[in-house]
């Protein structure tokens, strides 16, 4: 057995073990709830036992980390796959050193589904070991993206708690107009993570359902202006074909023969057509889920997490969500700032060169500057440093997710199937 086979195998052990650990906690919250001996003992007990469970897995994901970096002979960042593994063994780090801080095991309760979540999502792109282009043929690969990732990680635990802090004190109860828009803020978030869900779903689905379908698309050198014929190859139904495209054979799904539309033609690029195929696909399969999530549970999802923070202090929540921006801060702006334009300046012969991934790495910086502004001079805190902790782990997600999917750049090299 190979080094990169053995790495594999620790990746699907760590997912695993992962999934028992958030499985437990929530026999530790909704256990309690049921108990009606000594409830705070069984939430310790299985608090405890989930905590082990998970520090078990993250064993096996830095053994997938460290034997796939000796397997492949360079750090495990360079496409989409290995870099979102290794964010999600960052969340892992980050709360741990969070718990160990401030000994809130709960966390996990919340930072084991996202690191759940961005594990299978790694896991929808390419796997196999590629040769590093040119430009990715340095040290300074693993310098500038696994602190950038670390920096987000932390980003994504301040995410955690700020969501735990907006879950544990909007009050559902009142009817007045700033709370009816704070509880619809609140669950439009719960939206956008079952959308997430739906489309690692749907993707799962029609790759183990074998659906493929293929278009011809023309495309023009513009230095040579020399046409060729490309083959697009679609893995989910085609809601839309790619711009200017005939289709070369096509599964037939729910009665589904030809695409609905075809793209936009300001939409360039050979993937642009399935990438917006993508989007679509995660929309319609997320509001599905969440329709079917609101027809079980018959009320918000917001609402229905809601009982099982009521022991927690806001305030620890609000405390926690500050020091892991403020920890992810710095890091960040080392890793996806500074070392980034150094590196980019030894690659491509520039510091600074607009590419949508730099621009969107700005953005995220910028934002959190002006959290730390307002959290540190005009004394937001609680709700109003809460939502911004959500909204800029949006903000990252969309740096890291929706600029491959919707825009071309020098960093779509990483991997984007």
């Amino acid at each position: 057995m190979t080094l990169v086979e053995i790495s594999s195998d620790a990746f699907i052990a760590a997912f695993f073990l992962y999934c028992a650990s958030f499985f437990m906690y929530t026999i530790a919250v909704m256990g309690r709830r049921f108990r009606k001996r000594d409830p705070e003992a069984h939430l310790a007990k299985w608090g405890k036992i989930a905590f082990i469970t998970g520090v078990l897995g993250l064993v096996g994901h830095l053994i997938y980390f460290f034997t796939r970096w000796a397997g492949a002979g360079h750090v495990p960042v360079s496409n989409m796959y290995e870099f979102m593994s290794f964010m999600a063994l960052a969340i892992m780090i980050a709360f741990l050193i969070l718990y160990f801080i401030y000994k809130k095991s709960l966390l996990g309760l919340f930072a084991l589904p996202l690191t759940i979540l961005i594990m299978a999502y790694a896991a929808v792109f390419p796997q196999e070991v590629q040769p590093l282009i040119p430009s990715l043929q340095s040290y300074w690969l693993g310098i500038h993206v696994t602190l950038a990732a670390l920096g987000d990680a932390f980003f994504a635990v301040g995410f955690i708690a700020g969501l735990m802090h907006l879950l544990r004190t909007v009050d559902f109860s009142q009817s007045g107009k700033s709370s009816r828009r704070e509880q619809r803020w609140l669950e439009l978030c719960m939206f956008l993570i079952v959308v997430l869900i739906g489309f690692i779903v749907s993707v799962y689905s029609f790759r183990a359902g074998g659906y493929e379908a293929v278009f011809n698309q023309p495309q023009v050198d513009p230095e040579t202006e020399t046409s060729t014929i490309v083959r697009v190859e679609y893995s989910m139904p085609p809601l839309v074909a790619p711009y200017n495209s005939e289709t070369e054979s096509m599964t037939s799904f729910l009665g589904m023969k030809s695409p609905l539309f075809e793209a936009p033609s300001w939409m360039e690029g050979v993937n642009a057509g399935r990438k917006f195929n993508t989007v679509l696909w995660s929309v319609l399969s997320g509001a599905i889920l969440y329709g079917l999530f609101r027809l079980i549970l018959r009320k918000p999802i917001a609402l229905f997490i809601q009982p099982a923070l009521k022991r927690l202090n806001p305030d620890d929540l609000d405390e926690i969500s500050y020091r892991a921006i403020a920890i992810g801060f710095p890091v960040f702006t080392l890793g996806g700032l500074i070392f980034a334009m150094i590196w980019a300046e030894i690659a491509w012969g520039r510091f600074w060169g607009w590419d949508p991934k730099e621009v969107w790495a700005l953005i995220t910086w910028l934002f959190y500057s002006v959290y730390l502004h307002f959290r540190l001079s005009r004394g937001w805190q609680g709700k109003y440093s809460s939502w911004l902790s959500v909204i800029g782990f949006i903000v990252v997600m969309f740096t890291l997710v929706g600029v491959n999917l919707i825009i071309a750049g020098l960093h779509s090299y990483a991997g984007t199937d």
